[in-house]
């Protein structure tokens, strides 16, 4: 008989016929129980808020919360003790000045200026300090008159909110530049204090270099 005979009528053929279709059958089952989640995650995972429900979310995180509620208890008219190291192991240099700050936008951000010396110079700066719902970081902006740059810092704080750690850097006039490292202490809604540390150029030790010392007039 041919090949095609012997396939079709005997019986071993059609036992391993049916074994092989069942091994089949069971693989492609694994398969589709195995990727089917991962599918469904991705669908899922892609699927678009609808715009109602973006609309109420922006508009939920748009609203202050408490770390704005303890800026706005800063709003007021400051004097400041400034000290400034110039070089480790030397005594600072000391000068005071004042500070005004006042909440900006129905009480989403809080807006200082600030007047004093800074080596031996008249100084003056501004600064607008914020926290972002969305990102959940504390933001600062400052411009002063020893610049023409912004410099922006970002961070977080303590689990009271009272002291808040923020980084950042600029570049310096001689090249390379100058990583800061910044913590604010709020102590209550008269007194507060705003340290800056500063490593200049790559691989530089920290040290620190300003201490302002805020205290609410009477």
């Amino acid at each position: 008989p041919n090949v095609a005979s012997v396939e079709t009528y005997h019986p071993s053929f059609h036992k391993e016929a049916a074994m092989r279709m069942l091994n089949l059958v069971i693989t492609t089952l694994c398969v589709l129980l195995t990727v089917s989640p991962a599918l469904a995650k991705e669908k899922k995972a892609d699927k678009k808020m609808d715009q109602q429900a973006m609309m109420e979310l922006w508009q939920k995180l748009a609203q202050p919360g408490e770390p704005h509620k303890l800026f706005a208890g800063l709003a007021g008219s400051w004097t400041t003790q400034t000290k400034e190291w110039m070089e480790p192991g030397k005594p600072p240099t000391e000068s005071t000045g004042t500070a005004e700050m006042k909440m900006l936008l129905d009480g989403r951000f809080l807006y200082q200026e600030y007047h004093a010396q800074m080596m031996g110079q008249p100084f003056s700066g501004i600064g607008i300090d914020g926290y972002d719902n969305v990102t959940k970081k504390y933001v600062t902006a400052w411009i002063d008159t020893m610049g023409t740059g912004i410099f922006i810092m970002e961070g977080t704080a303590n689990a009271d909110g009272k002291t808040i750690t923020l980084k950042g850097s600029h570049p310096e006039p001689g090249g390379g530049k100058m990583s800061h490292r910044a913590v604010w202490k709020i102590q209550d809604a008269n007194n507060q204090t705003f340290e800056m540390y500063g490593t200049h150029g790559h691989g530089g030790k920290e040290m620190k270099f300003l201490e302002i010392v805020y205290t609410r007039k009477p």
